[in-house]
């Protein structure tokens, strides 16, 4: 079940999904998206992550076939006000994320109740890992899956989805019916300490944009917005298109990475709205309108994520509608 959530993790969802249009189904947040996607002809299971939160919106996924996640009692009395049955329903149980999810005392009380207004054909389990990605929680992943398996014994002959990106890749026995992949779909490491490249992940994302402008520095001059950066040398400073409003990071210190005329080098100084500055001095033949690349291709955006002090999710979501991005899936 491909995660198609914030827009395909800001790679445009109807790109993402006709890029994997051969999976089994999609999970997402949005109902837009959800509607968006069947409108645009795709028939596999449609999940959406948080449910429906009226019963109103409960006709909407019987007429667009959208399945729901149920995690909390309020949705139970939704369906029973309701005069639709004809939903695929996703009992999702708290074992120990404590975000959503039913506590394990409501489970049985829940899909009994389910059971009893016919949707027992219709069900499936699941859970959510807290921190399957951090290399020490081993013990806590399998807390939480042995949590989910006492709490769904009696029901073992329902299908289940457990495993996010990072346990589809470390922990093979979380593996069910349904599996869920999100950020390794993209080509970016679930991992703090395993770079997408050591996992086999390739890019999908390059997001790049020229040099705008060539300032050539003497010694002891500053770069940018209050001066954060103070040449100590002679320098010349290039000026890119692209900054916060584009959703590049604004927190993102001198030294982070970038590559210029596919050569690596440095952002300097402070990321203003619309520009940044980066390090022309020993790129060869660099200048006005070198390509600039700022994540993507030869540069991961976990590299670029982890220098700015956040993670390569925050990174794709982040990127602003104004952003030209090129996808190659």
């Amino acid at each position: 079940m491909a995660i198609l959530k914030a827009n395909a993790y800001g790679h445009g969802l109807l790109n993402a999904a006709s890029a994997l249009k051969d999976v089994d189904g999609f999970a997402l947040l949005e109902l837009d998206a959800a509607i968006c996607l069947r409108d645009a002809g795709y028939q596999q299971p449609i999940l959406l992550l948080e449910g429906f939160f009226s019963t109103e919106e409960l006709a909407i996924f019987e007429q667009y076939r959208l399945s729901a996640v149920i995690h909390h009692v309020e949705q139970i009395a939704m369906l029973s006000a309701s005069k639709h049955r004809n939903l695929n329903l996703f009992i999702k149980i708290n074992t120990g994320m404590n975000r959503l999810g039913l506590a394990p005392a409501q489970f049985s009380q829940v899909i009994n109740t389910l059971i009893k207004k016919q949707y027992q054909e219709n069900i499936t389990l699941m859970t959510h890992f807290a921190s399957a990605d951090e290399p020490c929680e081993q013990e806590n992943v399998m807390q939480q899956l042995q949590c989910f398996e006492a709490i769904t014994a009696k029901y073992g002959h329902y299908p289940s989805s457990l495993a996010n990106s990072a346990a589809i890749i470390r922990y093979p026995v979380t593996h069910t019916d349904w599996v869920r992949p999100g950020i390794m779909l993209y080509g970016a490491s679930p991992f703090p300490d395993v770079t997408a490249a050591e996992l086999n992940l390739r890019p999908v994302m390059t997001l790049s944009s020229k040099v705008i402008a060539v300032q050539e520095l003497e010694a002891g001059e500053r770069v940018g917005y209050h001066g954060l950066f103070r040449t100590d040398r002679p320098m010349r400073i290039g000026i890119v298109a692209c900054g916060y409003a584009d959703g590049y990071p604004r927190h993102a210190p001198t030294n982070t990475p970038v590559l210029i005329n596919n050569q690596r080098s440095r952002i300097l100084g402070r990321v203003s709205m619309d520009m940044l500055a980066v390090d022309l001095t020993s790129i060869e033949n660099a200048g006005l309108n070198s390509p600039v690349i700022l994540w993507g291709k030869g540069l991961s955006v976990d590299e670029v994520a982890l220098s700015a002090g956040t993670n390569s999710y925050e990174l794709l979501c982040a990127l602003a509608p104004r952003v030209e991005k090129t996808a190659s899936l």
